[in-house]
């Protein structure tokens, strides 16, 4: 089923939406939770409630790819059951090593004047990955966005594990003197 038919069925209230959605996107959308959460029942959990979501906020959106909406709706689900968790020191999954790779790139202050500055920073971040060659914007995406393992994409580009993890310090290296360069206090 595509993707517009997918989206009739959520504006009909039909709840047959749910089921052809968990059989075209349910494995992409439980990797990207486990990729963040590490627990396979908390990623069911993550995703039904992606379901739901979708299910309240279709009728007020019809969104224009449905694999970039759900996934949305998958990682801020699946950081804030981790940011709750995390404070009980129960979840090991890969999220804890991505966010110490980009604590010197970006830093996540709490207060206002940092929340005014927050969208800046996307614009910049997004100008950043856009300007990368195709392969090195594959490997930040899907480590820094995905959440995946050094191995796995390396395993997939074809490449050593070493050459991924130094690409990726390289970058990150370029994203800290990108964002400096801008007037970005890291």
């Amino acid at each position: 089923m595509d993707d517009s038919e997918i989206i009739r069925l959520y504006w009909e209230r039909d709840e047959k939406a749910i089921e052809a959605t968990d059989n075209k996107y349910g494995a992409y959308l439980r990797t990207i939770a486990k990729n963040i959460l590490g627990s396979a029942e908390d990623t069911e959990e993550c995703v039904n409630d992606t379901y739901l979501n979708a299910w309240n906020s279709m009728p007020a959106q019809r969104p224009e790819r449905l694999a970039a909406f759900l996934s949305r709706i998958t990682r801020n689900l699946s950081f804030n059951k981790y940011n709750r968790g995390h404070a009980a020191k129960r979840y090991n999954g890969e999220i804890s090593a991505v966010l110490d790779e980009l604590a010197d790139c970006v830093s996540g202050g709490e207060d206002t004047e940092r929340e005014l500055e927050s969208r800046e920073l996307i614009k910049e971040l997004s100008a950043f990955v856009s300007a990368l060659p195709e392969k090195k914007r594959y490997i930040f995406v899907r480590r820094y966005w995905y959440t995946e393992p050094v191995g796995k994409i390396a395993s997939d580009v074809g490449m050593a594990q070493g050459s991924v993890s130094k690409i990726l310090e390289r970058l990150r290296k370029q994203l800290k003197k990108h964002l400096l360069e801008r007037g970005f206090d890291l």
